[in-house]
């Protein structure tokens, strides 16, 4: 995906932040501190992005060992699949996310780091949909819907459909650091492209207090 047809272009590098931010925090637990946000544009970096970590070989071999010894064991499905993200190995961490997921179907935090590795690999309805199981699990999780958000805008270049995903957000979960980034990029549609509904001046729905 071309960053340059993104229409949610915001001056200055404050959305880049916000990406940055998804992807530093999506995961709660594990070794990869992200698989959110909403993912890295195609798996391109941005300007100024640090390389991605070198694959740790000696790691990834142990936890292969281990699951093939624990064939129900979800965990370190999990744990592979963080490992891999965090090599931009996404084919690979969306192998073992799907085998986590086969044994613990609701976990909602597994769920969202798939559609983000989804998104990561360019495979943004995949991502979508994957992000609609997230919130079957718990309508209410704040990373879900700030990556669906994300990948509305990003990936689907849908200001209305991430306007509805974060003000939703905002609405059930005000004081979550998630909310504070869902503000900050509701003030910048609101800012950028004031006819999107939500937006003040607009019809439709209000905007989302900051």
């Amino acid at each position: 995906m071309n960053r340059e047809s993104v229409v949610f272009a915001i001056s200055g590098t404050m959305f880049g932040l916000l990406v940055g931010w998804i992807l530093g925090t999506q995961q709660t637990a594990g070794p990869a501190a992200v698989a959110a946000a909403a993912g890295q544009q195609s798996a391109q970096l941005p300007a100024g992005q640090a390389a991605p970590p070198p694959l740790d070989v000696q790691r990834a071999a142990a936890l292969e060992r281990q699951a093939n010894d624990e064939p129900a064991n979800a965990t370190i499905r999990v744990d592979l699949g963080n490992l891999y993200f965090d090599a931009e190995r996404y084919d690979l961490a969306i192998s073992w996310y799907e085998a986590a997921l086969k044994l613990n179907p609701k976990d909602v935090n597994a769920s969202t780091d798939l559609a983000v590795a989804y998104y990561s690999s360019n495979q943004i309805d995949r991502a979508l949909a994957q992000f609609d199981v997230s919130l079957k699990i718990d309508p209410s999780h704040t990373k879900t819907l700030l990556n669906q958000g994300i990948v509305r805008a990003f990936g689907k270049q849908d200001l209305e459909g991430a306007t509805q995903s974060w003000e939703h957000l905002v609405s059930i979960a005000p004081n979550s650091p998630e909310a504070t980034r869902a503000k900050e990029a509701l003030k910048a549609i609101q800012t950028t492209h004031p006819a999107t509904p939500g937006a003040p001046g607009a019809p439709g729905r209000g905007g989302a207090s900051s």
